[in-house]
């Protein structure tokens, strides 16, 4: 395994604290993302929910972080919060399998520098890290599909509507049936 400054001799772009918490629920991404940001010269730092995040942001402010949205045990905006409450120039990259107008609007107001759907590569993290301010990050080289935006858009209504088919039915405007056979299938690419 390569060290710190091994990554840095070739890679003069990381800055001297190159520490990253990575806050996920999904483990096998977390610990995926985890070794993708250490071979490109990161210290990450993982923890799957708010309190696992909040106990290591009090003994240590990230530089840098990757915190999904949405966490079993609640919002991922609440661990961006404390880590600006201990640290305000860290640069934190929100991550959300339900990509929204509002809840990237919400991301930026607790200060997230970008917004990035799951399931991000780790370029794409990488390049929204280490943006200069104000510069914006190259788009993603592959986006998500409309057909998955439209899945993703209906999952997202069915876990607000607590599994209730008829209700999320009813606020999509679809037919019941039609509903339960989109929820039948497994996600587009």
């Amino acid at each position: 395994m390569t060290t710190l400054e091994d990554a840095r001799d070739g890679d003069e772009t990381l800055p001297h604290d190159a520490t990253l918490l990575i806050v996920d629920d999904d483990e096998p991404f977390r610990m995926r993302l985890g070794r993708a940001m250490e071979k490109r010269g990161f210290q990450p730092i993982l923890a799957g929910s708010v309190s696992d995040a909040s106990r290591l942001v009090k003994d240590m402010a990230p530089a840098y972080a990757v915190v999904d949205l949405r966490l079993e045990d609640g919002d991922g905006l609440q661990v961006v919060n404390q880590i600006h409450a201990r640290r305000d120039d860290c640069r934190v990259v929100m991550l959300t399998g339900y990509g929204n107008i509002a809840t990237a609007v919400a991301a930026v107001k607790a200060g997230a520098i970008d917004y990035l759907s799951k399931p991000a590569d780790a370029d794409d993290v990488e390049k929204a890290l280490l943006a200069k301010p104000g510069e914006r990050p190259d788009p993603p080289e592959n986006p998500m599909s409309a057909d998955r935006v439209r899945w993703e858009h209906i999952q997202r209504v069915y876990e607000l509507c607590n599994h209730n088919v008829s209700e999320t039915a009813r606020r999509l405007g679809m037919h019941r049936r039609t509903l339960q056979r989109i929820l039948a299938k497994r996600a587009p690419r």
